[in-house]
């Protein structure tokens, strides 16, 4: 298979455990390394080859648009949430006319991560849409920043994935990349919601796989994980 051309960046959210420093712009534009966060996301697509990417807008959405508009690869197109914040799932559901039917990437713009390999290569690679609905890019909890959760999965020898549920741990995290087919949101109900409702489903079915990043991510989502996301890359 060929890897998607088309992305889907969710971009919209409020960044409320950023404050301060989303209080004048969205968190999208909030810079680590010198750079924003979204530009890390978009290099990384482009890089993989996506020629469109789709950007969900909500929070500072005429500053992040202004922002976007001065960049060639990938093509932007905007997807306005202005007057409703539809979460993961209800963005990529109004984003589906844009997005079209083909599999697409999904990208959150919080991640930055190290990798000795190219990782999303290697993740379009593993897609195979004959078993797969949705393929997840997973970090391994330590070798990650940013993170304090009890780990979101288990993953089997054949790539499937499996919720927590009870256990007190799981060994890998969801970093933030995906790729999907835009139709399993077509049954939703239109309005927010969250994709682990439809991933949840999906990995009931079987149809739920993951891949683990070879590298090192750094999640992030506040003031604190930003410096040291910061001193990760200037340390190399």
């Amino acid at each position: 298979m060929s890897a998607p051309k088309t992305a889907m960046v969710l971009a919209a959210g409020l960044g409320t455990r950023m404050r301060p420093l989303t209080n004048d712009r969205p968190k999208a534009l909030v810079e680590v390394g010198g750079k924003p966060l979204i530009d890390h996301m978009l290099d990384r697509l482009a890089e993989a080859g996506v020629e469109t990417a789709v950007v969900n807008v909500h929070w500072f959405a005429d500053r992040l648009e202004q922002h976007l508009a001065v960049r060639e690869r990938p093509k932007i197109v905007i997807s306005d949430e202005r007057a409703l914040l539809l979460e993961t799932g209800g963005g990529l559901k109004r984003a589906r006319k844009l997005l079209g039917d083909e599999p697409c990437w999904v990208a959150n713009i919080d991640s930055v991560w190290t990798q000795p390999t190219d990782n999303l290569k290697a993740l379009a690679e593993a897609w195979d849409p004959e078993r797969m609905d949705v393929l997840l890019l997973l970090a391994r909890r330590e070798a990650s920043i940013g993170f304090e959760g009890a780990g979101d999965f288990f993953l089997a020898d054949d790539g499937k994935l499996t919720f927590r549920g009870d256990a007190p741990s799981a060994p890998f995290a969801y970093m933030g990349v995906h790729i999907t087919k835009p139709g399993i949101v077509a049954d939703e109900p239109r309005g927010p919601f969250s994709l682990t409702r439809v991933w949840r489903r999906l990995a009931e079915q079987g149809r739920l796989y993951g891949q683990v990043l070879d590298g090192f991510w750094m999640h992030v989502g506040d003031p604190a994980s930003r410096a040291e996301a910061e001193a990760k890359l200037a340390g190399g």
